[in-house]
């Protein structure tokens, strides 16, 4: 039985989310950090900030104190970016009540570590069972209720069945999976696909080499899954090639839009200024996976260009023109 819940992290997703929540009646704590934010959502019932235009039901709560946030809660929701997800579970670690349910929404792989967000909330928190939640699922969009559908994933399978009646409605279709590795990955490596196609489509390169990038990035997915033993029917789903085309077409994808900057000669700390404070996961993504790929000796053409692009400040040109001649 799921009474209390708790939702970590404010942004776009993590208020979609609880709004979602608490529009089936359930009771939702928001942990917010910045204290302004706090008022205006339990005052005005709305985030200016991150998800314009929505009304945030009277269920949702949010609160700045994360101990608050996290005691008694039956279901946590990590909606944290994924390099700030360790930091952050070790502040409410203690007040984790056992055999709590925690559901993942961050997508990313963490630097140095190279380890999933179930991998690092699994050592950080005792106890507890873990999922994770992937699909195409743009906050803006599911926050105004338009259908989509997205899976839930867990080593634990008896839980399953609890967390897809939680989440679903009649617009959010919720379908079981058993590779949470998998979806995991595929939520990672489909951002770093974003950022290179946003590149392209920012140098005017049109539809077919978009398609030609998108199916390349599907291929280093499956390459980089595979080495983790990630099953072949998860890259070809929804939190797959589903997650991948969402990402790498829509207007509402923040990594496209990384990639579209890069393309007009932008710096990334220009671009993290016209983001205000919107999270592109692909960004650190990208060094995480590439300096693992050298590592583990994997073959990832696609990732190795975006990396040298982004931290490196390659000649878009040059990149491009090396990539075409590798693969």
């Amino acid at each position: 039985m799921v009474n209390k819940i708790a939702v970590i992290g404010s942004g776009s997703w993590g208020t979609t989310l609880a709004v979602l929540l608490g529009d089936k009646g359930y009771n939702v704590n928001l942990w917010v950090r910045e204290k302004g934010l706090v008022d205006e959502i339990n005052i005005k019932k709305e985030n200016s900030q991150y998800l314009k235009d929505i009304k945030i039901p009277e269920t949702v709560k949010a609160n700045n104190s994360i101990k608050e946030t996290i005691t008694g809660a039956d279901l946590i929701v990590n909606a944290v970016p994924a390099q700030f997800t360790r930091e952050t579970t070790r502040k409410y670690a203690e007040f984790v009540k056992e055999n709590s349910i925690i559901v993942n929404v961050s997508k990313g792989i963490e630097l140095g570590t190279y380890k999933t967000m179930s991998q690092v909330l699994g050592e950080e928190l005792k106890n507890v069972k873990i999922v994770s939640l992937s699909g195409p699922n743009h906050a803006e969009e599911v926050s105004k209720k338009i259908p989509t559908a997205t899976v839930v994933a867990s080593d634990n399978l008896e839980i399953l069945e609890t967390v897809k009646e939680i989440f679903s409605t009649s617009y959010f279709k919720v379908y079981p999976h058993d590779d949470m590795m998998g979806i995991e990955i595929c939520g990672a490596i489909k951002n770093i696909t974003a950022i290179a196609t946003g590149i392209c489509d920012g140098l005017g390169y049109g539809d077919n080499a978009r398609a030609s990038i998108i199916t390349l990035g599907l291929v280093e997915m499956n390459t980089f899954g595979r080495h983790f033993k990630a099953k072949r029917k998860t890259f070809y789903g929804l939190a797959g090639v589903g997650d991948l085309i969402a990402t790498c077409t829509s207007k509402h994808s923040r990594n496209r839009f990384v990639g579209e900057k890069v393309a007009e000669g932008k710096s990334l700390e220009e671009i993290k200024e016209e983001m205000h404070g919107m999270v592109a996961e692909g960004i650190k993504t990208t060094k995480a996976v590439y300096e693992f790929s050298v590592k583990n000796h994997i073959s990832m053409p696609l990732t190795k260009q975006v990396y040298h692009v982004l931290y490196e400040k390659k000649d878009l040109k040059k990149a491009i023109s090396d990539f075409i001649q590798f693969v």
